[in-house]
């Protein structure tokens, strides 16, 4: 007895219940693509890091600005001192001693006023901050992007690795009834053993390419859980009618341009540029005066109090206290002479990191270039390969037909039989990853161009079905993509 294709994919369906380890699938509520971005938002370290990075630029210009405002601040001292002694001096030609003590307090306050008038490099880092806000603000819409693209390609990564774990299951049952067949061919004597040792070489094979299905399955599900930050067991798959578009417009070169124009990888390089050169110009400001405005307002108050008790003559006392208020306001003019040639290199480093970064901009312009046109090929050849592999799945299933009923009257070879059922498995998991490739390529040309938002993940996302239905891993039964 053999497997029709219509048995295959009864089969392929329990191997796919066996696989997700579902207990009841018709009532699962598989995840959708939006469902696991959304996710994603939330628990990506990636995500959150360049967020963080992103709010930590943007303090940068409240810094810059108050290097420009009043500096003011208030300095004060309160100091108390005692001092005793005792000295020998002559009264009426008798040595006697004398005592004297002494208390003093001080205190001491005032207010400062600092106001730049001219210093070049603040001035420059004040236009220098502006971009690195603009900058920082780019960055974290690219990783927006990069969140985009990472969540589509790890989603479809799990489904087409599931996809070919379900096949190599279906294969392995297939070929195990295959071996049992022959086994009871040959004992009957209407086969000969090397028919048995073929189809038993072909069941091992399926058991090693199933092992290698389950791990590859199983670093799906953890690279997709790496930015989720939790496992997620159904996704749901595409409907067996997707819509199959031409890239609009349909001119290479036109997503090219826009690339270069709204690409944000493209425009963060540039401002990089910008800013370094802004770099040069602060580390110029070594050189130039620098002008400030100051002033200052304060009160020093000093009392003391001394006593000299001398015998016979009594207890002298003595107070002084000196009260002072400070008033001051200047321009004070700087002109650097020499400062041992670091303004010189600093200069020099400014200009070579200049340099850097133009070379930088330049490079990820051509890269940019080159993914932009990469992504368009792959959404004109996806659409071409959908086709054929589509035709190519019909053609297979044909052909097992065939080799199946000539292997009943024995015209064909249990190998030709096990050769078509791997070309039947082949067909069917690349027609599957044709469209996921599809889907894939068309978020990256968007990325690309710089105009990819949630929205395009929403239209990808009314492209999948999330009913029960999505357990069915055949995805050669859908013969209806849409141009």
């Amino acid at each position: 007895m053999t497997l029709s294709p219509r048995s295959f994919k009864t089969a392929t369906l329990a191997a796919l219940i066996i696989a997700g380890g579902i207990a009841n699938p018709a009532y699962v509520q598989a995840e959708s693509l939006l469902d696991i971005y959304n996710k994603a938002v939330n628990s990506d370290p990636s995500i959150r890091e360049a967020q963080a990075n992103m709010y930590a630029t943007m303090e940068s210009k409240p810094q810059a600005r108050a290097d420009l405002l009043p500096q003011l601040d208030f300095s004060g001292q309160w100091q108390t001192r005692k001092q005793d002694g005792t000295n020998v001096v002559p009264i009426l030609g008798t040595p006697t001693d004398q005592s004297s003590k002494s208390d003093e307090n001080a205190t001491n306050w005032s207010f400062n006023l600092t106001q730049t008038l001219f210093r070049w490099d603040q001035f420059a880092r004040m236009g220098r901050a502006d971009k690195e806000v603009s900058q920082a603000q780019l960055d974290y819409g690219f990783a927006q992007q990069e969140l985009m693209v990472r969540v589509t390609e790890a989603y479809f990564n799990v489904l087409a690795a599931r996809d070919t774990l379900v096949s190599e299951q279906a294969a392995k049952e297939a070929i195990e009834r295959q071996l049992e067949q022959a086994n009871r061919r040959y004992e009957v004597g209407l086969i000969a053993i090397t028919d048995v040792q073929e189809a038993r070489a072909g069941f091992d094979e399926a058991i090693a390419g199933e092992i290698v299905a389950k791990r590859d399955l199983a670093n799906s599900r953890e690279a997709l859980r790496e930015i989720t930050g939790e496992y997620n067991e159904v996704l749901a798959k595409p409907a067996k009618e997707i819509p199959l578009v031409v890239p609009e417009p349909a001119i290479k070169d036109e997503w090219v341009k826009t690339a270069q124009e709204q690409n944000l990888a493209v425009l963060s390089a540039k401002i990089g540029a910008d800013i370094t050169r802004d770099d040069i110009s602060i580390s110029r400001g070594g050189y130039m005066p620098t002008l400030d405005l100051s002033g200052s307002y304060g009160n020093f108050e000093n009392d003391t109090t001394s006593t000299q008790e001398v015998p016979l003559l009594g207890d002298t006392i003595s107070t002084l206290n000196n009260d002072q208020s400070n008033k001051s306001i200047g321009i004070q003019l700087n002109i650097p002479l020499f400062a041992g040639l670091g303004t010189t290199s600093a200069v020099k480093e400014s200009v070579y990191r200049h340099r850097a970064a133009k070379e930088n901009f330049e490079k990820v312009v051509r890269q940019t270039e080159r993914e932009t046109r990469d992504a368009y090929y792959g959404v004109e050849s996806e659409i071409s390969r959908v086709k054929a592999l589509r035709q190519s799945r019909k053609s297979s299933e044909v052909a097992l037909e065939a080799t199946e009923a000539g292997y009943e009257v024995g015209t064909r070879t249990t190998v030709d039989v096990l050769d078509a059922r791997r070309s039947l498995f082949l067909a069917q998991t690349n027609y599957a990853r044709s469209r996921y490739d599809y889907i894939v390529n068309v978020i990256k040309l968007k990325q690309a161009a710089g105009t990819l938002n949630p929205d395009d993940l929403a239209m990808v996302n009314s492209w999948l079905q999330r009913e029960s239905e999505v357990l069915d891993i055949n995805p050669a039964s859908s013969d209806s993509d849409t141009e």
